[in-house]
């Protein structure tokens, strides 16, 4: 059913929310439980939740990962994804179409030298893992969090209408680290939430939960499994989710990035401990979930990796029949548009037995 979705172009985001409406939680949000589907705004999240649940949330601040380079003649854009433990960082390079947005490349040749601003450059070394053509790393001559601070301008692809300043690529969430770290595309799940809304989810007792996952270079074109990320889930985190688990609340990630930072630091019978470091782990239906009942999502091309992890939490029967939802309701996709929020289906003794792989 999801390999014969097809979604139409003028169903992508174009601009942010608040530009095409009222604020940013003017989204809409659709709620699957179990093969029941129902059409919310995203204002409505308070009523669909309830005390004692837990909402995990990536607190990752977007970068502004962008900037201009030339590769001897050829004008390119870098895409810095992600800072190794050597100081090297994994870049992806871009070709420029002209209109501010940017196509496909392949990565190399090794020992290329690209031109930077600020009269910098960097030094393609190796493909970031055996047979990745995209993603290379390279040795840069400064400091890649000043260079973006005083050049950088965030990630855009040909979807989008135009470029965006980095106050909308940050969520509500985002707390700039230290070293400069940060993701290279927005944990965009969280982005409808504002202040006000969490306050109302306070008030109603559903808690919070933060965790950092620094998410890097995803090509909306390649659809490829994510790479190792740098992550961390503090112990104040996975000691509310365990709690909050024993006395049957419900465990819901903001993001795929919190679903992948949450479920590395879970042990196989769910229990969450203090971790942190670098995940590749990459959840399939297979695999399943241990520490997550339920996601809010963004929508995802039919072809898109993380659709393996949305049918691991929610059954292949049932995102099919949510994404035939909302392509019939004309949803919009990408991390502009509207919201999916993925609840356990609990009739008598199912989340129990969810829980516990039956």
């Amino acid at each position: 059913m999801l390999d014969a979705l097809r979604v139409p172009d003028e169903l992508s985001a174009r601009v942010p929310a608040e530009v095409r409406g009222s604020g940013r939680d003017d989204v809409r949000l659709l709620v699957s439980h179990g093969t029941g589907v129902s059409h919310h705004a995203f204002r409505d999240l308070p009523g669909q939740l309830r005390a004692g649940d837990v909402l995990v949330v990536n607190t990752s601040a977007t970068l502004a990962a962008a900037v201009n380079g030339r590769v001897g003649g050829e004008a390119v854009v870098v895409h810095f994804s992600t800072r190794g433990d050597d100081g090297r960082w994994a870049v992806e390079l871009r070709r420029p179409d002209g209109s501010g947005s940017t196509l496909p490349r392949s990565g190399g040749p090794a020992g290329a030298v690209v031109r930077i601003p600020g009269g910098e450059r960097l030094v393609l070394e190796e493909p970031i893992a055996p047979g990745a053509q995209r993603l290379w790393w390279a040795s840069v001559s400064v400091d890649v969090p000043t260079l973006l601070g005083r050049y950088g301008r965030p990630i855009r692809y040909g979807y989008t209408l135009q470029d965006q300043p980095l106050s909308a690529y940050q969520t509500v969430f985002a707390l700039p680290c230290p070293d400069g770290s940060g993701s290279a595309e927005m944990p965009s799940a969280a982005r409808p939430f504002t202040a006000g809304l969490v306050a109302e989810l306070v008030s109603r007792g559903v808690q919070f939960a933060p965790l950092t996952l620094h998410t890097g270079v995803a090509s909306a074109e390649a659809h490829e499994p994510p790479y190792p990320e740098r992550f961390e889930v503090p112990a104040s985190t996975a000691w509310l989710v365990n709690a909050a688990r024993a006395g049957g609340g419900r465990i819901i990630a903001v993001g795929t990035t919190a679903v992948r930072a949450l479920e590395s630091a879970a042990r196989d019978d769910g229990v969450v401990r203090a971790a942190a470091g670098w995940t590749d782990l990459v959840i399939t239906p297979g695999r399943g979930v241990r520490a997550v009942d339920g996601l809010l999502t963004g929508l995802h091309e039919p072809e898109a990796s993380h659709l393996l992890m949305l049918e691991a939490i929610a059954g292949r029967e049932a995102l099919g029949r949510a994404y035939q939802e909302a392509l019939g309701h004309l949803y919009l996709w990408h991390e502009f548009g509207d919201v999916h929020l993925i609840l356990p289906n609990e009739g008598p003794h199912s989340l129990h037995c969810w829980r516990n792989g039956w």
